[in-house]
C-alpha cells in the first residue's frame, strides 16, 4: 500500500469512527402498570413516592386544556389534578430546590410551582420553545426540539451552558422529555420509540434504548413514546407515552458504554 493510500485509509477510518452510530442496548421489562390513556404526557418526574405529570392537549384546539397532576406509581390513579385551561400549552416538568418547574410550549413563559400543592408561585419569561425539562447538578436542563440542550439558572432561567447532542458527527434532533439517570441524560426522541442516552459533558450519544416492543403490550393504540422518570417503587426507569394506557418499568441488561 502506498503512503498516499495509507494516509487516505487512516483519514477514512478516523471519519468512520466519528460518524459511527451509537449502539442499541438490550433491556428487560420489570413491571407493567396502568396509566391514564387520556393523558398527552409531556413531563414525568418522581417526587416523594409519587409521580408528577405534566400534560398538554394537542388534539382539541377549541379546548386546549393542559394539566399538572400527581399519580400513584403502582395504580396509575390520578390522585390530584390542576387543569390549566387554554390557550397555554404546558410541557416539561422537573423538581429542584423545593419547587416544581413547568415549561410551556410556545407561550414564552415557565412556571415555578409549590410542592406538594403544585400551585403557581411565579411566572417566568422564557424566550424559546419549551419541550423537556429535568434537573442536573443544581440546575434545570431543558430541550426545545432541536439538537441543543441548555442548562438554566434559577429562578430567572437564564442559559448558563449548552451542548449540541451528536451521534458521532451527526446532530441528533427532536430531543424531547428528559431525565437524568445516574451519570447520563436520557432523552425521548420525538416521533420515535427510542431513547438516547447522552453524556452531559460533551453531548455525545453513548447508546440508544429501542422501546418499540412495548407497543405490543398496550391495551389500546397510543401515540408517541414520551415520559421518563425514576420509578419511586423499584428505583429503575419508568417510561410511558402520549395516550398510552400503560406505564412500564425497565432495566438495562448491559452497561452504558463509556
Amino acid at each position: 500500500m502506498s503512503r498516499v493510500a495509507i494516509t487516505a485509509f487512516a483519514v477514512f477510518m478516523a471519519w468512520a469512527s466519528v460518524a459511527a452510530a451509537a449502539p442499541t442496548l438490550q433491556w428487560s421489562l420489570v413491571a407493567t402498570r396502568p396509566h391514564d390513556a387520556g393523558a398527552w404526557t409531556q413531563g414525568l418526574v418522581a417526587y416523594r413516592g409519587e409521580l408528577l405529570e405534566s400534560t398538554g392537549d394537542c388534539c382539541d384546539p377549541a379546548r386546549q386544556e393542559s394539566s399538572v397532576r400527581r399519580i400513584d406509581p403502582l395504580t396509575g390513579q390520578v390522585t390530584w389534578k390542576r387543569q390549566i385551561r387554554g390557550p397555554q400549552y404546558t410541557e416539561g416538568l422537573a423538581v429542584l430546590g423545593g419547587y416544581a418547574w413547568q415549561l410551556t410550549w410556545m407561550d414564552n413563559v415557565a412556571y415555578r410551582l409549590s410542592l406538594p400543592g403544585l400551585r403557581q408561585v411565579q411566572a417566568i419569561p422564557y424566550p424559546r420553545q419549551g419541550w423537556g425539562l429535568t434537573s442536573h447538578r443544581g440546575r434545570l436542563l431543558a430541550s426545545d426540539g432541536s439538537a441543543t440542550l441548555r442548562w438554566l439558572s434559577r429562578p430567572r432561567l437564564r442559559v448558563t451552558r449548552s451542548v449540541v447532542v451528536r451521534d458521532g458527527a451527526r446532530p441528533v434532533f427532536n430531543l424531547n422529555e428528559l431525565e437524568v439517570v445516574g451519570q447520563h441524560i436520557w432523552a425521548n426522541l420525538w416521533q420515535e420509540d427510542r431513547i438516547a442516552i447522552i453524556r452531559p459533558g460533551d453531548g455525545r450519544v453513548l447508546a440508544y434504548v429501542d422501546l418499540s416492543p412495548l407497543r405490543q403490550r398496550l391495551g389500546r393504540p397510543g401515540d408517541v413514546l414520551n415520559g421518563i422518570a425514576r420509578d419511586p417503587v423499584t428505583g429503575d426507569v419508568l417510561v410511558t407515552g402520549k395516550f398510552w394506557d400503560r406505564m412500564f418499568v425497565i432495566r438495562l441488561d448491559e452497561p452504558v458504554p463509556a
